[in-house]
């Protein structure tokens, strides 16, 4: 099994990968301020969940101070051939997967190939003419227009005030029925087609409301995904092999599970009656949930990676140490502090698809937590996070140094909240 460690150099606390069957830590034991007998209320949590049929099976990692304090796999990866989870099993995260473009984005930015609030015609021209849904007519998703105020930006796409919304998933249902009748993916498992393709399509339809109107969650992260590929002159999944998992040494994350990982891939389940059930229909629009070990020319950079919660680890620590990784700049600090700042301004709306919580507060690629927001949670001022739509979740605490990770692997579960709860039960185990 794999965990993920930490050592320390002159430029903070950087991961590398050790062997490891646990923590096993003693209860009783403090490990990095944390107290370990609190910390094991994370069993109870994620058995009671187990025994209920909640979920199938889960990882979870809690790193403090660049040490695992807590790293565990519980349950099974496939209930069917009864295979026990692993720390080293490989997950769908879906839009965990957008934070991972946005630093393609922010380090192509540091490189001077673009400012945050140039237009996006201004390197993909059908972005031009953008026009906004004025009505729409439900019986045959015919729809009439306005004219934008204004283009949609870089910065729009980041902070996902642009007006794009989602396919299928998380969507106004009119924006819904617009993008499922012209093809536009929402990236979760999508293998036809191209970013190229879809996104010049995705030009043609029409925003949900003026840029800069309100927070609407979308499609924003695969037209990165696609400018990245503009910027660089190099496929997006190239990109960040290069750029971003081999610095990481991210050596589990893929666009594209390659088949001799397949058996460390988790299968997707969900909640029927009062059990779980294998998914073994099509998701979404049409997508074949075995969809991490299938090749296919769409490279979403909002929902199509998998991974460990190792290598998701080493992702967030590179902004807990302000850029680095081993020595290693990849970012510069004062970028790592714009992404982790508010992008929100108090007259923008946020849209309910899917519901936030009161004074929710979004960056360049994470929700954050602020003054404003700060009550709400435990997390401290300058925490971000988010989560996949397959019942992932993540947060990076810069004040604790702290780093929690709850990967599961269900469809359109009912039991989200089990990301809250974990958080509750990290939280409360910090002693010091």
């Amino acid at each position: 099994m794999r965990t993920a460690l930490f050592h320390r150099t002159g430029q903070g606390i950087l991961p590398f990968l050790l062997i490891l069957s646990s923590t096993n830590l003693l209860l009783g034991q403090t490990v990095e301020g944390m107290d370990s007998e609190r910390l094991s209320k994370i069993d109870g949590l994620i058995e009671n969940h187990i025994k209920e049929q909640h979920i199938p099976g889960a990882v979870a990692l809690v790193v403090r101070n660049g040490k695992p304090v807590f790293s565990k796999a519980y349950g099974q990866a496939d209930m069917e051939q009864e295979i026990t989870m692993g720390t080293d099993h490989i997950f769908r995260i879906a839009s965990q997967s957008k934070a991972v473009t946005s630093l393609a984005v922010m380090m192509l930015w540091e490189d001077g190939k673009f400012l945050l609030d140039d237009p996006v015609s201004r390197y993909i021209p059908a972005f031009k003419e953008t026009k906004v849904l004025e009505t729409f007519n439900a019986a045959d998703s015919t729809f009439t227009t306005v004219p934008a105020t204004r283009e949609i930006t870089v910065r729009d796409l980041l902070r996902h005030t642009s007006g794009i919304a989602y396919p299928a998933i998380f969507s106004d249902p009119r924006m819904w029925a617009i993008y499922q009748k012209n093809n536009i993916p929402s990236g979760i498992g999508t293998m036809k087609g191209t970013l190229r393709e879809k996104m010049v399509q995705l030009a043609k339809m029409p925003l949900q409301h003026q840029p800069g109107e309100a927070f609407t969650y979308g499609v924003n992260t695969d037209l990165l995904g696609y400018l990245v590929e503009l910027w660089s002159g190099r496929p997006l999944d190239v990109f960040l092999r290069e750029h971003v998992f081999r610095p990481l040494e991210m050596e589990d994350t893929y666009f594209h599970v390659p088949t001799e990982k397949h058996h460390r891939v988790t299968t997707l389940y969900e909640s029927v009656g009062n059990g779980l059930e294998r998914v073994e229909h099509p998701i979404y629009e049409g997508v074949d949930p075995e969809f991490p070990k299938k090749e296919g020319s769409y490279i979403s950079g909002a929902a199509g990676l998998s991974t460990t919660v190792s290598d998701y680890a080493k992702f967030l620590s590179l902004f807990l140490n302000k850029g680095t990784y081993k020595d290693h700049r990849l970012l510069g600090r004062k970028t790592v502090e714009l992404m982790l700042t508010n992008q929100l301004t108090p007259n923008m709306a946020i849209s309910p698809f899917p519901p936030q919580p009161n004074d929710f507060q979004f960056g360049l690629g994470f929700a954050l937590e602020t003054e404003k927001n700060d009550y709400l949670s435990p997390f401290s001022v300058g925490t971000f996070s988010w989560g996949g739509a397959f019942n992932t979740h993540y947060w990076a605490d810069p004040k604790e140094n702290l780093v929690g990770l709850l990967f599961t692997q269900e469809y359109l579960s009912p039991y989200w909240r089990i990301g809250d709860e974990f958080e509750t039960m990290v939280y409360q185990a910090i002693i010091d």
